[in-house]
């Protein structure tokens, strides 16, 4: 009976720790949809996702998507990654990562937008840029070369 109810009290412990996780969960490319615009996830290339301080996992096709939506619902994020556009599957920190945008780039929602790793001098918009850009802050400039 003791180990009955010891037992039951390690499944609601394990449940309770791990219900509020903010570890991400993988995007399963080809299965899950984005959870702003409903598409589903394709791109490795163009991919990210947010697990929200409670645990949620928010998946996105692409980094328009997350940023639009939590502009939108000012949903206060534990972890925002993003895919790095110089190596497909690879996720960087959101507010880590340099972002480019240019009309040769094809990202699924049509902003041309791509986040590749920060390095020292290179002329990338931040992720505050980025935000500042989507709220319509500031005109966002995009270069042709």
């Amino acid at each position: 009976m003791k180990n009955s109810v010891i037992k039951i009290y390690v499944v609601i412990i394990s449940i309770t720790l791990f219900s509020c996780s903010t570890q991400p969960e993988p995007i399963r490319y080809g299965e899950d949809s984005c959870h702003f615009c409903e598409m589903t996830i394709v791109s490795q290339a163009h991919a990210a996702q947010a697990v929200s301080s409670k645990g949620k996992q928010f998946k996105y096709d692409a980094i328009e998507c997350m940023m639009n939506d939590i502009i939108n619902n000012q949903t206060e994020m534990a972890v925002k990654l993003v895919a790095n556009f110089a190596s497909p599957g690879e996720m960087l920190d959101a507010e880590n990562a340099g972002y480019i945008i240019n009309d040769s780039i094809n990202s699924p929602m049509g902003a041309n937008l791509a986040a590749i790793e920060m390095k020292n001098n290179q002329d990338l918009y931040t992720w505050e840029e980025l935000k500042s850009q989507f709220k319509g802050e500031n005109t966002v400039t995009v270069n042709n070369q």
